[in-house]
């Protein structure tokens, strides 16, 4: 059987493929990849066996047939300096300036679709993924004028450590101490932020850019839906986005066509009798769900819909189709 090689295995991001690789029959065997120095020689389970956590190298990404990069994005570019040949899957999006990166997100892009030999494949920002899954099928049954969209954006895509402050602020304020800042810069805990204080490592606004750059290669690869006016905000959550999305219509069909196009191509539609989504009801669904969807009162082109995903079962999943590809 082919080996693949999975760095970063025991992050978020890595449990999360191996999780989806499990459920899947996937045809390959995973080996375990350290991401950290520390984690190197630890022992863990892949496929219900024993496995020893390898150290990242030539050799030990060289022999696979490709390699998942989950880890941190220092580990993804000491990857990418190894320069072996094997297919490179970019979870972490260290690689999207590489001159051989390729935004991947097989679940949008047209039948057919393939990359060029060679391609650093950098699985697009799962909210880009989310939005393009909505968007795609209504611009081609009801062709969109404009779209305004609000992201909310979970502690999880600052790894594990954007969860474990969140949940060191949440203790630390219920027992009146001192709060943790190194991620944010700025009270997470019980609040939402459009923007980080000014020593976090990264400034909101960066994620906020590549989202946009990734929603729109994937909207001109698939629907060519106009591109919405983004605005991410940091929320006190620790998995799952939420959207809240307002669409002008060339000519509005009204909620129930709206409906019935989303369904069409298996998106989770919730009906006005339904209680609407929400990242607790999502966890592990590969897809996108929406519900609450509404006319906008005082503008009759226009409507209202309200969406939740999975933001780490979005990226497995579309590593593992690119993977499924490759292989």
């Amino acid at each position: 059987m082919a080996s693949v090689a999975l760095v970063g295995s025991e992050s978020l991001l890595g449990r999360e493929i191996r999780d989806v690789l499990a459920t899947t029959n996937f045809p390959a065997h995973v080996t375990p990849i350290a991401a950290e120095e520390e984690d190197t020689g630890v022992l863990t389970e892949m496929e219900g066996e024993p496995a020893v956590i390898a150290r990242l190298s030539a050799d030990a990404i060289g022999d696979a047939r490709l390699a998942f990069l989950a880890g941190s994005p220092e580990s993804t570019r000491a990857a990418l300096e190894l320069a072996v040949l094997t297919p490179l899957i970019d979870l972490t999006h260290a690689a999207e300036d590489h001159p051989r990166a390729r935004i991947r997100a097989p679940q949008i892009e047209p039948a057919g679709y393939s990359a060029p030999a060679g391609t650093v494949h950098v699985i697009a920002h799962p909210a880009s993924i989310a939005l393009a899954l909505i968007l795609n099928p209504l611009h081609g049954a009801f062709p969109i004028r404009r779209v305004i969209a609000h992201v909310f954006e979970p502690a999880s895509e600052r790894g594990k450590p954007g969860i474990d402050e969140l949940q060191q602020q949440t203790v630390s304020l219920l027992s009146f101490k001192g709060q943790p800042k190194k991620i944010y810069d700025a009270q997470l805990s019980f609040n939402m932020l459009a923007r980080y204080g000014e020593e976090a490592p990264r400034p909101l606004e960066d994620f906020e850019l590549r989202l946009e750059r990734h929603l729109a290669t994937l909207l001109s690869q698939s629907s060519h839906a106009p591109m919405p006016s983004l605005r991410l905000i940091q929320a006190p959550v620790f998995h799952g986005h939420s959207f809240s999305l307002w669409l002008e219509f060339e000519q509005n069909p009204g909620v129930p066509e709206i409906e019935r196009a989303l369904t069409a191509t298996g998106v989770d539609v919730r009906a006005s009798d339904q209680e609407p989504p929400h990242i607790v009801g999502v966890a592990g669904q590969e897809g996108v769900a929406v519900g609450a969807i509404s006319m906008d009162r005082n503008c009759t082109q226009a409507s209202w819909i309200w969406a939740a995903a999975d933001n780490l079962r979005l990226m497995a999943t579309n590593a593992v189709l690119v993977a499924r590809q490759l292989l």
